[in-house]
């Protein structure tokens, strides 16, 4: 096939041309960077307006940022403002269901979002102009009435519980999240983990109480850009937000950093590591810093690219590393981090290390050269840019500013001290700020695939507790509704079992059961008779080979006695003791009736039961039968307490009553033993001095 003209003239001309490098191009120097302009408002009812016309497209945006945050979680309640910031949206509101939401928003192609974070809550909307008003309508109702419904928040639990399930696959999640709990601590909000027992806590009642808590007009700075008439949309705001009129004290300020984070080496081991992954560093500064822009220009030459000194030395001439990063992250309202991180082949992972503390050392050690500087400063001012190449990314920048009280102008300040850096800031930034010899090292790796110990790198190595806690029941105070919902469920596990009134004429009960030990804790059968007689004398004897083991309470205080002799029940033993005593079948199954003990539902099949003295069980009823089909609860050790989980199955009738004949016991997340009755004895006649004779 012959080129056609045009082309040949192309390829004439390609020849001819002369080449331009790189080096030789010129380009203007970058304009100062601008927010754009707000036209700002209080509405009658407290709320911070803020408005921005945009004409370019028929479009309309905003969002609410709420003064809240995961900060403010309490401590037994970690997860409780994130799950807020989801079920505000899923869980419906102002009478419609999450499903009918989603159905209106689709027809009228608009969308509404919520969320909270650590110190911020946000609710967005996006409409087309034309259906703004109906779309407005759902953002406000989803900001001021949500109904929270419990299907949803069953769904976002059981979300919560997938993530903390699989929250150890990755190895790079396990190093996000270690990481910043060791610098700010394990004990303190920065550094919380999420766990099971959280969850669980968490009631229908708490979402609404936090929603009340932070959600009221004074706290909250609602943004607004798009296609509008400031006046016209300024009125409509006001009309359609003039009945919130909540009313809360102020919002307390956010949780402090105390700690100073935790030097040392830190190893997290994940024996299904392909790679070693690891994050150096320490606490970093607020935004506000008089160094941030020195600090910021520090990071990138140590570690912010291919140009990087890290990245020249650990991946291009070692060859050691798939990815080496560092960043000085300046947080609003605390410090930040200061932190290396990187990917490394696991067997030179000693040699790496190394090689990654010499850098940082080296550092402070002289000035950086003049194309270090200009290179690290050219990338930091063009991202700048990039910050803001949108309407939406410039009005949140706008908004953040204002939420955490930061001049409207700080955006121009950092353009201008980022222009200005000189290689003696970086060093004095670097002398100052930087501590070699205090940064935390968090290494996840498996440590049989390493060359050499990671002691060799001259410290301790402290080893991370990766378990993931199974659930522990703890009595939780419920609400007026949990409650109802929870004598609701207990009722029914009482009808399902022979009637409440039937269950009450138990006066005294005989149990003679085997207990099959699971081989991994001996294997053995250990025969078991327990008696009760009501309201609370108990008696348990059990044979193992070393010989017979009776004990007895009367509800407060009893014996223990075995082939060595008897003494007083004290400590674990009482402990353990009385735990069975609030556990027996029939009084557990009447607990509404119980003077002293508490019922709540925490879902849909699950009863909480706890009383004064601390006690607390979780009963699961079986959603088809009604019957009891687990209880979870915490037993006490020698070592501590443990989590229990009992399955019931094999119901069969003893008196008019359905019980259980095979039990299932897992303790500690392992199974334990396998429970067989071989009778059980009804109003048998039993007598208190029977059941309190010692052997």
């Amino acid at each position: 096939m012959n080129a056609s003209p045009a082309v040949l003239l192309l390829v004439a001309a390609a020849a001819t041309a002369q080449v331009v490098p790189p080096s030789a191009l010129k380009y203007p120097p970058l304009r100062p960077v601008e927010l754009p302009q707000a036209a700002v408002f209080t509405l009658s009812n407290g709320i911070r307006l803020y408005l921005v016309e945009d004409h370019e497209l028929p479009l309309i945006n905003g969002f609410a940022t709420v003064r809240t945050g995961t900060l403010f979680d309490p401590p037994d309640k970690v997860g409780l403002a994130a799950m807020t910031g989801e079920v505000l949206r899923t869980g419906g509101a102002a009478g419609r269901s999450g499903d009918q939401v989603n159905e209106l928003l689709e027809n009228l192609a608009g969308s509404v979002e919520s969320t909270i974070a650590q110190s911020s809550g946000t609710v967005t909307f996006a409409a087309l102009k034309d259906n703004a008003a109906e779309v407005f309508q759902v953002f406000h109702d989803v900001l001021t009435a949500p109904e929270f419904r419990q299907d949803r928040i069953d769904l976002a639990k059981t979300r919560f519980r997938t993530a903390i399930a699989h929250r150890n696959d990755d190895p790079i999640a396990v190093l996000r999240r270690e990481f910043p709990a060791m610098v700010y601590g394990k004990d303190s909000p920065y550094g919380w983990a999420l766990e099971y027992a959280h969850i669980d806590r968490i009631s229908r009642g708490d979402l609404f109480n936090f929603h009340g808590r932070y959600f009221f007009p004074k706290n909250v700075m609602l943004a607004v850009w798009g296609d509008f008439e400031t006046a016209k949309m300024k009125d409509s705001i006001e009309k359609l937000f003039a009945s919130w009129t909540a009313e809360q004290p102020p919002v307390p300020e956010f949780p402090k950093v105390t700690g100073r984070g935790a030097p040392g080496t830190f190893l997290a081991q994940k024996k299904d590591a392909q790679q070693t992954f690891f994050a150096l560093g320490e606490l970093g500064s607020e935004a506000g810093d008089k160094d941030y822009a020195a600090l910021e220009i520090l990071a990138r030459i140590l570690g912010g690219g291919t140009g990087s000194r890290l990245y020249r030395r650990i991946v291009a001439d070692m060859g050691n590393a798939t990815s080496i990063a560092a960043s000085w992250i300046a947080d609003f309202d605390h410090p930040g981090l200061f932190e290396i991180t990187g990917a490394l082949k696991p067997l030179p992972t000693v040699e790496t290390l190394k090689a990654v503390q010499e850098e940082t050392a080296r550092i402070r050690e002289s000035e950086v050269t003049d194309e270090e500087l200009k290179a690290a400063r050219d990338t930091a001012l063009n991202s700048l840019v990039f910050a803001l190449d949108t309407k939406t990314k410039a009005v949140r920048q706008l908004m953040t500013y204002a939420y955490f009280g930061y001049p409207s102008d700080f955006l121009q300040r950092y353009q201008k001290a980022l222009e200005s850096v000189t290689r003696a800031d970086v060093l004095r930034a670097a002398r100052e700020r930087l501590d070699p010899a205090g940064m935390t090292l968090v290494v996840v790796t498996n440590p049989i695939q390493l060359q050499r110990p990671l002691d060799a790198l001259g410290s301790p190595v402290i080893p991370i507790d990766l378990t993931i806690l199974p659930p522990r029941p703890e009595a939780a105070k419920g609400d007026a509704a949990s409650r109802q919902r929870g004598q609701l469920l207990l009722a029914r596990a009482q009808q399902a079992v022979g009637g409440a009134e039937k269950l009450a004429t138990v006066k005294d009960y005989t149990q003679e059961a085997t207990h099959q030990l699971d081989v991994s804790v001996g294997g053995l059968v250990v025969p078991e008779t327990d008696r009760w007689i009501a309201p609370s004398y108990f008696r348990q004897d059990t044979v193992v080979p070393a010989g017979k083991i009776s004990a007895y309470i009367d509800g407060r205080a009893g014996w223990i006695a075995t082939s060595q002799g008897s003494g007083p029940l004290m400590g674990t033993q009482l402990k353990q003791v009385q735990g069975d005593l609030f556990r027996i079948f029939f009084t557990m199954l009447l607990s509404d009736r119980a003077p002293g003990r508490t019922v709540n539902a925490v879902d849909a099949a699950t009863v909480e039961i706890g009383d004064d003295s601390g006690h607390v069980v979780r009963l699961v009823m079986d959603s088809e039968s009604g019957l009891p089909a687990q209880v979870l609860y915490d037993n006490a050790t020698a070592t501590g307490e443990v989590p229990v989980l009992e399955s019931y199955s094999d119901y069969r009738e003893v008196g008019g009553l359905r019980l259980p004949f095979q039990m299932e016991i897992v303790a500690a997340g392992r199974k334990y033993s396998h429970v067989t009755v071989k009778q059980y004895l009804i109003n048998s006649g039993l007598k208190v001095e029977d059941l309190e004779k010692r052997p």
